[in-house]
């Protein structure tokens, strides 16, 4: 990843309500959520919303799909995992692993298969 990708993307997730449109995004998965629903949930008003989602497609986190009359967002997990590795590369004297932190990446697939060995019997 480029550093100004990184930095675009940064400076996209900070302020508070690009950051819980993208966590939201991130918790719905692939299947994604119209933006009349990230509205609702969050208590951001449309056209605040509207510039918000914009900024989130500019950095390449999240991608826009029309269904019908509604438009869904997704969060790009590629361009997340790209993020958060970019920011873990050279942990721990290039060994990220000595710090805790695997390069596995993040999904939903992922994320279900984790609940479930964490989950009790």
């Amino acid at each position: 990843m480029k550093i100004e990708t990184a930095v675009a993307a940064l400076a996209a997730l900070a302020q508070d309500s690009r950051l819980k449109i993208f966590r939201l995004l991130v918790q719905a998965g692939h299947d994604g959520v119209n933006a009349g629903r990230i509205g609702q949930e969050l208590g951001v008003p449309p056209a605040t919303l509207s510039f918000h989602l914009k900024e989130l497609v500019h950095a390449g986190l999240i991608k826009s799909t029309q269904d019908g009359r509604f438009v869904i967002y997704r969060a790009q997990f590629d361009q997340m995992n790209e993020l958060i590795g970019f920011l873990v590369e050279h942990c721990c004297e290039g060994h990220p692993e000595d710090c805790g932190f695997t390069a596995a990446g993040c999904g939903p697939a992922r994320a279900k298969s984790a609940q479930k060995k964490t989950s009790p019997a």
